[in-house]
């Protein structure tokens, strides 16, 4: 079986704008179906809201739980989906910390290969300059 390749036009930055519009879909859904599947616990669009910001952030101050089993259906999507989500945010962050040590190296690589380059051109010349003319 062959080795799949991604598509080229799949970047880094292109997957973290889709999974953090997904994400925000999610949220602003959950948020509002909250209202509906929980009314007890979920007064307003606006508590609904703040409990999916709440959870997608993985911060959880527990001042808003859902107690029916719908609602706790919908928690378990925005708690996978903000899973996802910082998972990929921390995944980003740390491929730019690795591309800029990348970077960095490579260009003290350079250099120093312009260094070895230099000082061999100086030796065959001092080389040149003892041995005298050639024949």
């Amino acid at each position: 079986m062959g080795r799949q390749r991604l598509p080229d036009d799949l970047t880094a930055r292109r997957a973290g704008v889709v999974i953090g519009a997904i994400t925000l879909a999610v949220s602003l859904a959950a948020g509002i179906l909250m209202r509906s599947v929980d009314r007890n616990d979920f007064p307003t669009i606006g508590s609904g809201l703040w409990w999916a910001v709440q959870t997608v952030t993985t911060v959880g101050y527990g001042d808003k739980v859902p107690s029916t089993t719908e609602g706790r259906l919908v928690a378990s999507v925005v708690m996978v989906t903000g899973l996802g989500f910082l998972s990929v945010v921390t995944a980003s962050i740390s491929a730019l910390f690795v591309e800029s040590s990348r970077r960095r190296r490579s260009r003290r690589d350079d250099a120093t290969l312009e260094h070895i380059a230099g000082r061999l051109d100086q030796i065959e010349r001092r080389l040149d300059e003892l041995s005298g003319p050639r024949p």
